[in-house]
């Protein structure tokens, strides 16, 4: 039986709240179905948070209410706090994400508060979320190199993620934010992250600087993680890392994957009309290189 790799779009919420280019719900609601269209189980939709901070990320709860719910997608919405919470529960949102970093420097200057702080206010949203039955992804940052501190050891990352998993994460998403990485990196991580935890409740979310993340997410595979966050045309960056380039490409992921002989569950021209129709919209050039030449 072929084995199955997890893919999380998080094009939607972290790819598009990184463009300058801010998209009316009509146009996010389209890109979206154009995932869904394109066989992605698993997507980030937006983030409910205030729209003078996050403009790209307005009226997030709207969209939600909007999207078809076909019972085969989970879609989900990140929340940073209670407040958040409740906008995502009182559209029916089945599925929220929380977010921290193994940085104290990056987690001040990214949602002002240190780490211990950062779980007092997901301690509301935990319990609150338990209550409800709603399930918690959580989010790690910086869990190679910070762009205030420079490298961050194992061990710290390690602290964090088994933290969030004891407060209730189902799964906990790894960002390598800066795209530093090398894969001997990513080993020692994942190493010691698999000593405490068990791969079935870890996840890749690489971003692509230096042009590694297909490398690292290789890596990731040979150390047994199946599950990997993309972004659809590269989309996005990180707004608090200087340089850093988007996530992966959806497309370059599914690449690797499908010729790995993984399954994905995606339509290969359907994904490549979804790219191509999001590039056009941000007019934008993708940053998928399997776009690029496919498109060639």
């Amino acid at each position: 039986m072929t084995e199955f790799v997890k893919i999380v779009e998080v094009g939607p919420r972290d790819g598009l709240q990184n463009e300058k280019q801010a998209l009316t719900v009509e146009q996010r609601l389209n890109f979206i179905s154009d995932l869904v269209d394109a066989g992605l189980k698993f997507i980030e939709v937006g983030s409910c948070v205030s729209a003078k901070w996050v403009p790209q990320m307005a009226y997030s709860d709207e969209l939600f209410q909007q999207l078809p719910k076909p019972s085969d997608v989970q879609f989900s919405l990140l929340t940073p706090n209670l407040k958040g919470f409740e906008i995502a529960q009182a559209v029916g949102c089945k599925e929220v994400a929380v977010f921290t970093a193994a940085s104290e420097s990056f987690t001040r200057k990214n949602i002002n508060c240190s780490i211990d702080e950062s779980f007092e206010k997901f301690a509301d949203v935990m319990a609150a979320a338990k209550a409800q039955n709603i399930r918690v992804r959580g989010y790690v940052s910086c869990v190679i190199d910070c762009p205030y501190e420079g490298a961050i050891a194992p061990e710290q990352v390690v602290k964090v993620v088994k933290r969030l998993y004891d407060l209730g994460c189902y799964e906990v998403s790894l960002g390598e934010t800066m795209g530093t990485a090398t894969p001997n990196r990513v080993q020692t991580l994942w190493q010691a992250c698999l000593a405490e935890l068990n791969s079935d409740v870890l996840a890749g979310h690489f971003h692509n600087t230096y042009g590694m993340a297909i490398a690292n997410i290789y890596q990731s595979l040979q150390q047994g993680i199946r599950v990997f966050d993309s972004s659809l045309a590269g989309l996005g960056g990180c707004p608090y890392a200087k340089g850093a380039s988007g996530n992966i490409a959806t497309e370059d992921l599914f690449y690797l994957l499908s010729h790995m002989g993984f399954e994905t569950g995606i339509n290969l021209e359907k994904l490549m009309q979804a790219s191509q129709r999001i590039s056009q919209t941000l007019q934008r050039r993708t940053s998928s290189q399997y776009a690029q030449a496919y498109l060639a």
